[in-house]
């Protein structure tokens, strides 16, 4: 198996391939740069790999929720070389990498969030499952923090910039277990390029012009 992964959706941009189950991986922190670094990494991933684009079985992006301008870059980029190279596309939610970041616990329940702007975070509950994808529990979504209600569900660990922005806010309606949770964690293509893998053997891919953004928020021009 050869996948190519990349990830544009918040500040993080970041590339990984993954070949034969072992992944390598480009990352860097670096806001409203991402058009300019991600095909750099894809080419130096490749080169270390020592293979070509031709190889590649398939290729997995970060869809979103997240930034609007990020979140295209990655469809546009994953569309453009999946139908130069007749690839198959998985498409991975940021907030299921999210989901997929936390320690593993068997049928743990972890609640993801984006910060979205606008005093709003984009959020969804998953289960995990080892070795396998998240399984949604409840649909993402874009709301104000303190309006997020988890009906009869305990939250074992909470991550991403949702958090750490607005922490006291989602605590104060949401019953989370020994407060564990990471603020600061965002989505990585390490983590798209193996939810991509699960896809692709689930045989859940699809054409490179079904892979599209998912934004939530209907005024996505006003997002950063």
């Amino acid at each position: 198996m050869k996948l190519l992964a990349i990830e544009t959706a918040t500040e993080a941009c970041s590339a990984a391939l993954l070949v034969a189950d072992e992944v390598i991986e480009r990352y860097q922190l670096a806001p409203r740069q991402h058009n300019e670094l991600i095909l750099p990494m894809c080419e130096s991933l490749l080169a270390e790999a020592e293979i070509n684009l031709t190889q590649l079985d398939a290729i997995a992006f970060g869809c979103g929720p997240g930034a609007f301008t990020g979140v295209r870059i990655a469809a546009g980029i994953t569309q453009g070389i999946a139908l130069a190279h007749d690839l198959p596309v998985a498409s991975i939610s940021t907030l299921a990498n999210l989901a997929y970041q936390a320690p593993i616990a068997a049928q743990q329940l972890v609640l993801a969030s984006i910060d979205a702007r606008m005093q709003e975070v984009y959020w969804a509950v998953y289960k995990q499952h080892s070795a396998a994808m998240p399984e949604l529990v409840l649909p993402e979504r874009v709301q104000a923090p303190a309006a997020i209600a988890v009906p009869d569900h305990a939250i074992d660990y909470g991550l991403g910039t949702g958090w750490g922005s607005y922490q006291q806010l989602l605590q104060g309606s949401i019953q989370l277990h020994e407060q564990q949770l990471d603020g600061q964690a965002l989505p990585r293509a390490q983590c798209t390029a193996v939810l991509g893998q699960y896809k692709y053997q689930a045989e859940d891919v699809g054409a490179p012009e079904h892979a599209l953004p998912v934004y939530l928020r209907d005024q996505v021009a006003h997002k950063k």
